[in-house]
Formats: C-alpha cells, sequence, structure tokens
C-alpha cells in the first residue's frame, strides 16, 4: 500500500501516517490541503483551499493568537489546539507551524496537525516500547524459524556471560554455557512451530555463571509469532526470574517435609533424628541436636529464659557422607561446649534467639574453649553455622545446630526464619513425646503396683506371665492376672479383664484384683466364687459417684471378664470356671494343646448370673495357658486366627518340662505379637506337677475321745518319718485342738490329713458346716481356748466348706534348711 504523497509550493513529499498538512499564505488563507488532514477533520481538499484558515478552529480567540504567530518570522508552536470538524464537533489535535520560502518569496506557512487520541496512543507505544525492550525485569527474545536471534532486548535481569553478538546465533551458541538444558530448550521451541500452541509459564531451572553453586529458576513463556496470513513465522520468548519464589516454595515444601516427617513416633530420641535427617542434605550439611538433661528424664521444663549454666545432652546428628565420620560428642553424651554457662548455646536459649556465624567467628567461639573442634571446623571448611534454640509451650528444650561446609553459600535472613519454624515445629514433637514418656512412665509404675510384682514359688505350680499395655496408650489398662496360694497345697490361677481405658478401668480391675484375693482365701469354689464377684461387681455399679449424676465410680467394672482356676496337687485335680472370658489352653506331656471343656459363663456385672465350673485331671509336667483376647485377636487377625496360632505354639514337644515357662511366653508373645497390640495383652503359663505320696498322709477317725490320743501319735510318727522331729510339740496341740473341735461339734466322717509341702499342712475334716470362731476365753471358762491356741502355733489358719462338712486347717513354717523339695 502506497503512502499518500502531500503536494505543496515546495515540492511534493511523502505524508507520515496519521498526520495533517496544510499550506496557508501570509493572509492566512489554505492553498494545500492533505489527505490527512482531510481524514482528521472531515472537509475535502476542493472545499477547504481558498478558504481563511480561522474557520477551521473551535474557539476564534486561538484564531488571533495563530495570526499573531504567524506574523513573525518563527512563530511559537501553539501545542494542543481544539479544531472544528466537518459535521460541527471539536477535535483536539497539537498543532506545529513552520515557515515556508517559496522560489516567488512569497511567506507560507505549513501547519502540521495530529489528532490528541493519536498522540497519546504514540506515546504510550512510545513508552511501552521502551518498557518492555529497554526498561523491563521481563527477558525478551525474538527467534526466526531456524530458532536463530532476530532480537533481544537489555534487560537487567539478563545473566552476565552472554555473547558480544547475539542475532543470528541460537541460544545454545550465544548463552553462557551450563546455564541451563539447551537441548530441551530447543524441544520445547519446536513443538510451539510445529503446534502453533504456546507453552506458558513452564519453569525452567538453571545455574547462573556469577552463581554457580545455586540453581535458579525461570519462568518461561514461548508464544508463536504469525504474518497476517496467519502463518508463523518465528517465536517470541518471555523469560521472569523466579529464583526467591522458587527457593521459597521450597523451603515451605521443607517446613511441610518437616511437619509429615517429624513426630512419627513418640519417642524423644527417635524424633530428635528426625529433625536432622530432614535438614540434611535439604538445608544444611550438617545438623546436631542437644536436650537439656530434663527433657532426658521426662521432668517438666521450667518456663521463661534460661539463666546460667545448663547441661546439654547430644540426642542425635546427621552429616553428609562427607562430612565429620566420628562425632565429638556421642549420642546421650554432655556437650561441654554448649553447656557452659557463657556457652553460644546458654546465650541463645537465654535469649530465645538464633546465632548466626561465619566460620572465623566461630572459630574465634571456639578456640578458647575447646581447640580441638577449632581445629576441626577449619579443617572441613565451616564458613555457616546456625544455632537455633528449641523451645515449647514456653519452656526451654535445647538447642539445634545446622552446619555448612559444602555448599558455597551460607546462611540467609530467609534461612533462618525457616529453620525457626522447623525447630519450633520440632519442638512441639519432642515435647509431646517427652510428656508422652513420663506419663506412660507413671502409668506404667501404677499398672506394676496393680499388677503382681512377681509370681510366687510353690511346689505344685511353676508360672510365667506377660503383660503388654495397649500401642501408643499411657493411659492404664484393665487387664490383670494372679497366682494365688491356697490351703492344702492348692493354688489359684486367675485371669481377667476391665472393658475401657484409663484410670476408671484401672480403679476397677484392682478392685476386681483384691476382690478375687479375698475370696479366694476363704476357699470358696470357682463357680461360687465368681458368683460372688458377680454380685460384688453390681455393688460397685450402684456406689454413687463423685459427680451430681450420681454414676457409679467403678461403672467400667459392667463387662468384665475373668477365669478362675484350682489346682489340687493331691489329687491333680484341676477345677476351673469363666465369666465371659476365653478358655484356658490346657498343652498336655503327650504334645497336644486343646481348650478345657468349661461351660460358658456371662461376663461379670448381671444381675441373677449363674456360673458353672468344669474339671479335668493333670499330669505332671501339663501346662495350663491363661491369656486375654488382646493376645489372639489382635490386628485384622480374626479369633480363630489367633487362637489356632496359639494352639500351634502349645503343641508338640515345646513344653517339655526343661523347657523354662519364660521363653515359652517369649516365643508366644513374639509369634502372635510382632508389634504392640492394639489392645492390653496378658498371658499366664502354668506347669503343675502333683506332690508325691509320701509327701502327704490321711487317716480316717471314729467319733471316740480316744481318737484324739490316737491323732497324736499319727501325727508324730509322721513327722519323725519326714526328719521334722522339730515340729512335733506344735503340732501335737493343734492336731490335739482340731481332732477335739471336730469332735466336741462336728459330726463324722472325721478326717486328719498331714501334707508337706513347703510348710507343714494340718488339716481336719468333718461332716458339719458348723463354722468356728476364735474368742478370748475368760479364766473361768473350762474350754473355748482351743482355735485361740492354733492361732498362736501356726503362721496362718483357716476354714474351707465343701458340698458336706468343712475342713479346718492350720499351717506351720519349716524349721530352717529343712523346705520341702518342690517333690
Amino acid at each position: 500500500m502506497e503512502r499518500p504523497v502531500f503536494r505543496g509550493p515546495s515540492g511534493d513529499f511523502a505524508e507520515p501516517e496519521g498526520e495533517a498538512y496544510a499550506i496557508v499564505d501570509g493572509r492566512g488563507t489554505v492553498l494545500s490541503w492533505s489527505t490527512g488532514a482531510q481524514q482528521l477533520l472531515g472537509y475535502p481538499a476542493d472545499e477547504v483551499l481558498g478558504r481563511r484558515a480561522h474557520t477551521l478552529l473551535d474557539d476564534s480567540s486561538e484564531a488571533a493568537e495563530v495570526a499573531e504567530s504567524c506574523r513573525g518570522d518563527s512563530p511559537a508552536a501553539p501545542g494542543e489546539m481544539v479544531l472544528r470538524h466537518r459535521e460541527g464537533h471539536p477535535v483536539e489535535a497539537v498543532v506545529r507551524v513552520q515557515r515556508l520560502t517559496p522560489a516567488g518569496g512569497d511567506r507560507h506557512w505549513l501547519v502540521r496537525a495530529v489528532g490528541a487520541d493519536s498522540v497519546r496512543r504514540r506515546n504510550l507505544a512510545d513508552a511501552l516500547f521502551r518498557g518492555l525492550f529497554a526498561e523491563s525485569p521481563v527477558l525478551i527474545d525474538v527467534f526466526d524459524t531456524r530458532l536463530r536471534y532476530l532480537f533481544q532486548n537489555t534487560s537487567r535481569s539478563r545473566a552476565a556471560g552472554w555473547a558480544d553478538e547475539v542475532i543470528g546465533h541460537t541460544v545454545a551458541e550465544a548463552a553462557p554455557p551450563g546455564l541451563m538444558d539447551f537441548t530441551a530448550l530447543e524441544a520445547r521451541q519446536r513443538r510451539v512451530l510445529t503446534t502453533g500452541r504456546a507453552s506458558v509459564a513452564h519453569e525452567v531451572r538453571g545455574r547462573r555463571p556469577q552463581d554457580p553453586d545455586r540453581d535458579s529458576f525461570w519462568s518461561e513463556t514461548i508464544v508463536p509469532l504469525r504474518d497476517r496470513a496467519g502463518e508463523v513465522i518465528g517465536l517470541g520468548h518471555m523469560v521472569i526470574d523466579v529464583t526467591e519464589q522458587a527457593r521459597a516454595r521450597e523451603r515451605l515444601a521443607m517446613v511441610d517435609e518437616a511437619g509429615a516427617r517429624i513426630g512419627s513416633t513418640l519417642d524423644v530420641l527417635h524424633t530428635a533424628q528426625e529433625l536432622a535427617d530432614v535438614a540434611v542434605p535439604l538445608f544444611a550439611d550438617q545438623a546436631y541436636v542437644n536436650l537439656l538433661d530434663a527433657v532426658f528424664s521426662g521432668e517438666e521444663p521450667v518456663v521463661g529464659p534460661v539463666a546460667g549454666a545448663v547441661p546439654q545432652r547430644r540426642a542425635a546428628m546427621s552429616c553428609v557422607p562427607d562430612g565429620p565420620t566420628e562425632p565429638l560428642v556421642a549420642t546421650g553424651e554432655l556437650d561441654s561446649f554448649a553447656s557452659g554457662a557463657s556457652s553460644l548455646f546458654s546465650r541463645a536459649l537465654s535469649s530465645g534467639t538464633p546465632r548466626l556465624l561465619s566460620g572465623e567467628e566461630l572459630i574465634a567461639e571456639i578456640s578458647r574453649v575447646e581447640p580441638r573442634r577449632a581445629a576441626l571446623v577449619r579443617e572441613y571448611g565451616v564458613h555457616s553455622w546456625l544455632l537455633v534454640p528449641m523451645y515449647a509451650r514456653g519452656g526451654p528444650l535445647g538447642t539445634v545446630v545446622f552446619v555448612r561446609f559444602q555448599r558455597a553459600h551460607g546462611f540467609e535472613r530467609d534461612d533462618v526464619l525457616l529453620s525457626e519454624e522447623v525447630v519450633a515445629r520440632a519442638g512441639v514433637c519432642i515435647d509431646n513425646a517427652r510428656r508422652y514418656t513420663q506419663e506412660r512412665t507413671t502409668a506404667s509404675a501404677l499398672q506394676r503396683t496393680l499388677l503382681p510384682r512377681e509370681l510366687p514359688q510353690l511346689s505344685a505350680v511353676e508360672a510365667a506371665s506377660r503383660y503388654l499395655p495397649a500401642r501408643g496408650r499411657t493411659e492404664l489398662g484393665g487387664t490383670w492376672f494372679d497366682v494365688i496360694p491356697l490351703s492344702g497345697a492348692r493354688v489359684a490361677l486367675v485371669m481377667g479383664g476391665v472393658a475401657g481405658q484409663g484410670l476408671e478401668a484401672a480403679m476397677a480391675m484392682g478392685r476386681l484384683r483384691i476382690a478375687v484375693r479375698t475370696l479366694a482365701d476363704l476357699d470358696l469354689a470357682p463357680e461360687e466364687l465368681l458368683t460372688v464377684l458377680n454380685d460384688q461387681v453390681n455393688r460397685f455399679m450402684d456406689e454413687p459417684g463423685p459427680d451430681a449424676g450420681g454414676e457409679g465410680l467403678t461403672t467400667g467394672a459392667a463387662g468384665s471378664t475373668c477365669v478362675y482356676a484350682v489346682f489340687d496337687p493331691l489329687s491333680r485335680r484341676c477345677t476351673a470356671a469363666v465369666a465371659g472370658h476365653p478358655r484356658p489352653v490346657l498343652a498336655s506331656t503327650d504334645g497336644r494343646a486343646e481348650l478345657l471343656d468349661l461351660p460358658g459363663g456371662p461376663p461379670l456385672g448381671r444381675s441373677g448370673a449363674t456360673f458353672a465350673s468344669g474339671e479335668v485331671t493333670l499330669t505332671d509336667g501339663d501346662v495350663l495357658v491363661l491369656y486375654t483376647r488382646g493376645l489372639v485377636e489382635s490386628g485384622q487377625r480374626g479369633p480363630g486366627t489367633g487362637l489356632d496360632g496359639l494352639r500351634e505354639l502349645l503343641s508338640g514337644p515345646a513344653l517339655t518340662s526343661t523347657v523354662r515357662l519364660a521363653r515359652v511366653c517369649d516365643t508366644v508373645v513374639g509369634r502372635l505379637l510382632p508389634g504392640s497390640p492394639q489392645d492390653d495383652a496378658a498371658l499366664l503359663v502354668a506347669r503343675v506337677r502333683g506332690l508325691d505320696p509320701d509327701r502327704h498322709a490321711t487317716w480316717e477317725l471314729a467319733a471316740e475321745p480316744e481318737e484324739v490320743g490316737r491323732a497324736r501319735t499319727l501325727a508324730t510318727a509322721k513327722l519323725t518319718e519326714w526328719g521334722l522331729a522339730e515340729l512335733e510339740f506344735g503340732t501335737e496341740l493343734v492336731v490335739s485342738e482340731l481332732v477335739t473341735n471336730a469332735l466336741r461339734y462336728g459330726s463324722p466322717p472325721i478326717r486328719l490329713r498331714l501334707i508337706r509341702d513347703r510348710t507343714l499342712i494340718c488339716e481336719v475334716t468333718d461332716g458339719s458346716s458348723t463354722s468356728p470362731h476364735v474368742r478370748r476365753a475368760l479364766e473361768t471358762d473350762e474350754g473355748g481356748r482351743g482355735l485361740y491356741m492354733v492361732a498362736q502355733l501356726a503362721e496362718l489358719w483357716g476354714t474351707r466348706y465343701h458340698t458336706r462338712g468343712k475342713t479346718i486347717w492350720a499351717q506351720q513354717p519349716l524349721p530352717d534348711g529343712l523346705l520341702a523339695s518342690p517333690r
């Protein structure tokens, strides 16, 4: 398209696009009128030529001003003026007047006018061009279809090291070596050329020549450049430096990773190690954590800044592979440099603010105290050292140190803020672990006081046990077990469980255990004991609680389970009853492991519940196994799978008499519960053995007074046979009084039995259920002193009842050195 030609008295010249021209003579008459003037004001040339120029102005006052300026030889440009369009509306324009000297010598004036909108658009375009291509922080490049430079702006953010002349070269040829992956860049450029679709905001990672040790990041947009026909004839690149934003994202990602990785367990040392592992190598080349002694011991830290010397122990350390291989301070050891009253660590804890030192500053601080550590700092080239105090809930926990010696750049202000955020999060996790450890220790100590500290050593039963609290809980559990010696060398095996967790469950468990021990002393049969215990649980539930609601103080006892088994080593019979509890497993000496055939019973706490017992005769070496559901129903396994696994472990020759029961417990727990159980789990294993016939003797007595003397004679003879002559006097008195009591107040049949176990047991049985009791006889009374004398001579004494009749027994300790063997 040809540009218009303006014809004037001085000749023809090309008319600049967007400008209007007119020539006016000295009298103000329009002599020439350009196409641009016609476009600006709407007048064709034939309507304007020969017309006075002032008629084209919107304001007549401006006409005089223009005329006055034209009388001089060099009129001043009037600037912006308002012209009148052919249709009558005003047109703002910028007017310039220039004198012309035609050949004839007459004075003429060249008037140039540009619409104000065009001027503003032109100025804006100039500013835009200057901003984008001369002053913009955005890198703008233009490439041809061969991916060679056509243009490159002069952005100040462009990296140093570019070739002096880039036009006609590819990026790989003109850019500094190693700036980015040029092959990938060329692939992105060709993709845009081929598809015609722009690639927007693609993030590119690279290294600047002036900063080769740190990644830089750019956001790159590639757009296709098209001609009027729509064909792609080049590429436009717009690149923005987003290094700071990318580093901020990396710091945020580290905070997120720290939140995800730190605190996975409630263990203080493990949590501290997680903090060190998160920091290396993402943030530092080495990191270590020191904790106060109070944190190690689980004590509550003192709230507020620390003053004076504070002992700190190494809790964790992590380092890059090429760092120091042997730490100066091992885990758990005191860090003497950190613990001094004037050390950097104590000052940081006192002020609560981080300390950032260069390598030389650190060496100056250390040299006075630990020259060896200062030498290592210099040897490894430590150039940046950051110390961050760790607080949680207002209390000091310790300090964390981050070290850089491999990477070229030291810690910056943003790094300090990042470290404070990460350490603060880790501090909360470490404090939670400390509190958990403290609470767990307290709960475990209380739990141990509620369970037997050690199982009794008995002739009839060898027992071992294991108790595993539920995983991840500091609360007390309600699982309990016991081994209770009974009269007549018999032994009771008990296991139970209270539903739920917490102090209420523990209180209920403690009360039930005490109740069972009390009822066991009454020598109740297993089914009777559970019936009485069930009534006791109902009374627990009816007790008013401390709150206004009046709920039972130990409502957690409702739904409790219990199994109670009694083994008699003389008859080798075991009688057991269950109340909602899993039935015991009997592992026989022949290698079989089966559940005891016992009648079922409901859990405790049901009004009117009744229980029944079952009986089985055992062989020496048989093993009774009592357990809770937490042992066989832990995790995703069903009850059958766990119980089958238990029976399998107890089958075969694994339980021979030479195998220690503690080892059996460890094997069962290790196989069934490889990790901590989800519910409290308990295991009680008891190997039974009967008393040999030569360890006990039984005599039937007639209901005649003369039988008292015979009973004394039989007893002293047996004591002589057993080598227990020292006990003859006391035994004669006990036998005399018990037999006399049976003859006077009881009924036939009457039986005397002596048992040599770990004590000497004397028993007299008769057919009456009359309950004897001890009373203090008056001086004038002729009798009533029998049981009183028995109580004085015996270590323990008591009465147990049978279906018909009762047995009164008395137990005497054996002389020193004469303790009977288990058999």
